[in-house]
């Protein structure tokens, strides 16, 4: 099998994996929208000014507005959770397995609505507006760079309480997250209790602990090597292309379990010639894999990876230091669902969170996702868990 040949039937298959979950049904069309701050303070005491913020809603805002859901999105996602952009648009937003009409997150009966992070990762997508390192400074004229805040999940949040209050929503039915979303959405439930009803943390933690913290700088430390990073300031010059693409490589496999990667790989074998006889030469596997991270470098920006790194760096819930103090502020029905296989955000990690809201004497309920994408299990087999979702919001509180 030649190499484009080999290229496609990977990608048939991986096309295929994405498209099991969502229901035959066609999905509903959608509109990408935008708020406009003048300014926006951080948690760490610098004002960005004229934030724009890329957001999407699914489902009508009830009389009393008490029906809202936010979904917080993951690392490399966006606000496009779910539904389509046009009637011929192959990639439903990522989640539409669980968002729509009388699916787990019924459009039907709550307004859904999910926002893009600050520094958004696809900071070249025609889709994502929303301001980061590679946006324009109003005081320069020039982009950014690490002129840029650094920002913190809490500023997620924060960003993301702005756009309630645009709406005049008092109050959240429910926050739900799968990885980096997960940490927005438990911050949520610290940061504003009395907001909150109900949390959904999918294949999440609490804070981010020594092994995660080390592990997340693996993501960051290609692209501070790649001699076009030039300490962020290379937006007039050669972006830093390769080591976004290699960082881009390693998020992806981490982010997958060695039984989908193998399997998605029925071919490779280390007696594959050339490259056993050539030590220049790849792995057919190695190709595709850089092949699909470079293809999905041209969207995203090299130094928004850096600031969402050390966002999920940096994160504690709560951000005070102290992870049971403030998860004893939380007032809202939690439900923890880590991927059983996921070899990136430990199942143990959830767990320690939900034994300590527990012994706090907090609400808390606690179900595995099982499959083989390992950590990606929370995006792709999530329905899977759809009847135990359902019948978590339909709680009473």
């Amino acid at each position: 099998m030649n190499q484009l040949s080999f290229i496609k039937k990977i990608s048939v298959l991986i096309l295929c994996q994405l498209l099991f979950c969502q229901l035959a049904q066609a999905s509903f069309l959608v509109e990408k929208q935008t708020l406009e701050l003048e300014s926006f303070n951080t948690t760490n005491g610098k004002t960005i000014p004229q934030v724009t913020l890329g957001w999407e809603s699914y489902g009508e805002l009830n009389a009393d507005k008490s029906n809202a859901i936010l979904i917080t999105h993951y690392f490399t996602g966006n606000s496009h959770a779910a539904g389509k952009y046009t009637e011929d648009d192959v990639n439903p937003g990522y989640w539409d397995a669980i968002i729509g009409p009388g699916k787990a997150i019924d459009t039907n009966r709550y307004f859904v609505l999910s926002m893009d992070t600050l520094a958004n990762v696809s900071a070249y997508s025609e889709q994502v507006v929303t301001t980061g390192p590679a946006s324009i400074n109003p005081a320069t004229g020039k982009p950014w760079g690490l002129d840029f805040p650094v920002v913190t999940i809490r500023d997620f949040v924060n960003t993301q309480k702005a756009l309630l209050d645009s709406l005049g929503i008092t109050k959240l039915h429910a926050v739900i997250g799968p990885s980096m979303g997960s940490m927005q959405a438990i911050e949520w439930a610290v940061a504003y209790p009395d907001m909150v009803e109900r949390m959904v943390s999918v294949i999440g933690v609490a804070q981010s602990d020594a092994w995660l913290v080390t592990g997340l700088q693996k993501w960051a430390n290609p692209i501070l090597s790649d001699p076009n990073w030039q300490n962020g300031d290379y937006y007039s010059s050669s972006a830093p292309l390769e080591g976004l693409t290699q960082s881009l490589a390693i998020i992806t496999q981490e982010a997958m379990h060695p039984r989908i990667f193998n399997q998605l790989n029925p071919e490779h074998s280390a007696l594959e010639q050339p490259p056993a006889l050539d030590i220049r030469n790849n792995f057919k596997v190695v190709d595709w894999l850089y092949q699909a991270a470079s293809k999905r470098a041209t969207s995203m920006d090299a130094n928004h990876i850096l600031y969402l790194v050390r966002a999920c760096q940096l994160f504690m819930a709560g951000h005070d230091g102290n992870l049971e103090k403030a998860l004893n502020k939380v007032q809202a029905k939690s439900l923890f669902l880590p991927a059983r296989g996921d070899l990136l955000l430990f199942p143990d990690m959830a767990k320690q969170a939900h034994k300590m809201l527990q012994s706090a004497g907090k609400s808390s309920q606690y179900t595995e996702i099982t499959g083989d994408w390992g950590h990606l299990d929370g995006i792709y087999n999530v329905q899977q868990q759809a009847d135990t979702l359902k019948q978590f919001l339909e709680q009473k509180v």
